[in-house]
């Protein structure tokens, strides 16, 4: 297995070449050379399985470079009860992804019982077990650099706090995240683990991350490696969860299965694109933005235009407007052209947009399955009150978000699931306005915020963030 750069002029890796990085070396993102499709009967022989047992059914299929007894055993570390320990139902606590039924063909995919509460820990968790692996093959280290709008951050430190070899260099904007989301992050003290506060908003900080990425003489000299969803690893992992969604909530491999993907940075919902290609049989892939809604512009008019401003609101780690995922995308709906990506996205890095209707190319992305909507704080706060009233199950507003818009494109005896982004008790606030209650929270995490908190603030620099990392790896 072959991997290339969505701009075409980086040389094609291996998994275990692309893994400690995070941007080609042509500034694009690497994808398989093709995506390994799965016959009918491999995917029958999946149904039934257990996450872990998924897990490396994918995996093992864009994974070809790590031993396979290697590569099962990092899974099964990674994918256990007692990591996953906040399953509710402990008799079934294996099951770490468990689906909630709302009510027949309505379903919301469970994805928030690691240790940070939010989905990101079910790919992140995986991704510290195999950068320990990889260093411990090599005696290297890494100096991870990240961006984090809410639950990247946390999941990305929790994941990789006490690896080996490894240090985490977290951005983050001063504003906008939970007081939750802030002290998962900060009230961290191992020695690892920094924390980088930008005077700005999540879009400056992700620009720093590939400013510094970009700078190739800086990234290898001081080993400069990735956890956000430009990481291949992290968007293969979460393709798992379309798999174990997809079985749960069918009986058999003739049915479709339409999935609401609450979208900030397009991560999850390329997993799912990723599944797709893969042949899990999905009909819609729904792209549920907030007010930050360029995403939805773009699967309705074709036109992918960033704003120049980030608006904050009650679903805060969807608070981009540039998706850095949506090249992986784009790139197949143009058939894998290279060329093409780099010239529209030239223009997106100057700060213009593009419109894929000239060239006759948006009418494509039907033949995807994406379709989109957006949702305002009302519309949250409202679908997080009824989906309380109704069915009896509190919902973060990111999982209210991917709901009111899934509700929109769902489809009659097509199953709908939306994937879940965190447990409510992160957004204390929203669950307040809409029930007049507080979300109950772990024991262990009751007085997170009052812990001490170890952070530096800074302003939205890429010199004064590389000449942080240089201080802090000698």
């Amino acid at each position: 297995m072959k991997y290339l750069s969505t701009r075409g002029l980086a040389p094609q890796l291996r998994f275990s070449e692309i893994l400690l990085g995070g941007l080609a070396s042509d500034g694009g993102l690497y994808v398989p050379e093709t995506y390994p499709r799965l016959a009918a009967a491999e995917l029958e022989a999946m149904r039934g399985m257990n996450y872990r047992e998924l897990a490396y059914a994918v995996l093992s299929r864009l994974i070809d470079d790590i031993p396979h007894d290697d590569l099962r055993r990092l899974i099964d570390k990674t994918y256990t009860a007692d990591v996953y320990r906040y399953v509710t139902d402990r008799e079934n606590a294996e099951d770490i992804t468990p689906l909630k039924t709302l009510e027949p063909g309505l379903h919301v995919l469970a994805l928030s019982n690691g240790p940070t509460l939010a989905f990101k820990d079910m790919a992140m968790q995986l991704l510290g077990n195999l950068f320990e692996y990889a260093l411990a093959r090599t005696g290297g280290e890494l100096n991870i650099l990240g961006a984090t709008s809410g639950d990247t951050g946390s999941a990305a430190e929790y994941a990789m706090r006490g690896k080996r070899g490894v240090r985490v260099f977290m951005l983050s904007p001063e504003h906008g995240m939970t007081r939750f989301q802030q002290a998962q992050m900060y009230a961290l003290q191992d020695a690892n683990i920094h924390n980088l506060v930008i005077r700005g908003v999540f879009d400056q900080c992700q620009d720093i991350v590939k400013a510094v990425s970009n700078d190739l003489e800086f990234k290898t000299k001081h080993r400069i490696g990735a956890v956000n969803s430009i990481n291949w690893a992290r968007v293969a992992a979460q393709s798992v969860y379309y798999f174990k969604a997809y079985f749960a909530a069918t009986r058999s491999n003739d049915e479709q299965v339409s999935f609401s993907v609450p979208s900030g940075n397009f991560g999850n919902v390329c997993a799912g694109h990723i599944a797709r290609q893969m042949g899990l049989p999905i009909r819609k892939l729904i792209v549920a933005t907030n007010e930050n809604d360029v995403l939805d512009e773009f699967f309705r008019t074709g036109v992918y235009r960033p704003r120049p401003e980030t608006k904050h609101t009650s679903s805060p780690s969807m608070d981009i407007s540039k998706a850095s995922n949506f090249e992986r995308f784009v790139f197949d709906l143009t058939g894998r052209d290279a060329a093409k990506i780099r010239a529209l996205w030239g223009a997106v890095e100057s700060g213009g947009s593009f419109d894929l209707n000239a060239e006759g190319l948006f009418r494509h992305v039907a033949e995807f399955g994406m379709v989109s909507g957006s949702s305002s704080h009302a519309n949250r706060i409202d679908t997080i009150r009824t989906v309380y009233e109704v069915y009896g199950t509190m919902i973060d507003p990111h999982t209210a978000d991917g709901l009111k818009v899934g509700l929109e494109h769902r489809e009659p005896g097509v199953p709908l699931v939306c994937m879940e982004t965190a447990q409510p008790a992160k957004f204390e606030d929203a669950i307040r306005e809409a029930l007049g209650i507080d979300p109950v929270r772990p024991a262990e995490l009751a007085d997170l915020e009052a812990q001490p908190q170890k952070k530096h603030v800074m302003d939205a620099d890429v010199d004064a963030v590389k000449q942080f990392i240089v201080d802090h790896v000698r």
